[in-house]
């Protein structure tokens, strides 16, 4: 007698059948790739909390803002898609199409947020 790897409950049919209904395979299935695949998740999930908030303090195209105030909203400037570095040698860090340059301004600390723009491709 087999029993189903996600219910226990015991499994009716054919003899190599491993799953008692489609429901619980599925459920299994997804189960084992969710733990498998838990730091990509977690990685994606941050990318696009920093994305969204980027975003939502970009209306302009360009902007500043405090980093403390970001932080404090959940964004992780550790977590980053991609990089463009100016003809000054500045560093922008972007999530996906948003970005941001960490500056120092009369002993604050601020992100100059932008967003992506054609001429940075090369």
């Amino acid at each position: 007698m087999n029993t189903c790897p996600h219910c226990n409950a015991e499994i009716i049919g054919r003899s190599d059948k491993k799953y008692c209904s489609p429901h619980c395979k599925s459920a299994h299935q997804y189960q084992k790739r969710k733990s498998e695949e838990a730091l990509y998740y977690a990685i994606d999930k941050q990318l696009k909390t920093n994305r969204k908030l980027l975003k939502t303090y970009n209306k302009s195209g360009m902007s500043t803002i405090r980093k403390e105030k970001l932080i404090s909203e959940g964004f992780d400037p550790s977590y980053f898609t991609h990089y463009w570095k100016n003809k000054k040698g500045q560093v922008y860090l972007f999530c996906y199409e948003y970005g941001y340059l960490d500056l120092k301004e009369s002993q604050k600390e601020k992100y100059l947020l932008v967003t992506w723009q054609d001429y940075m491709k090369h």
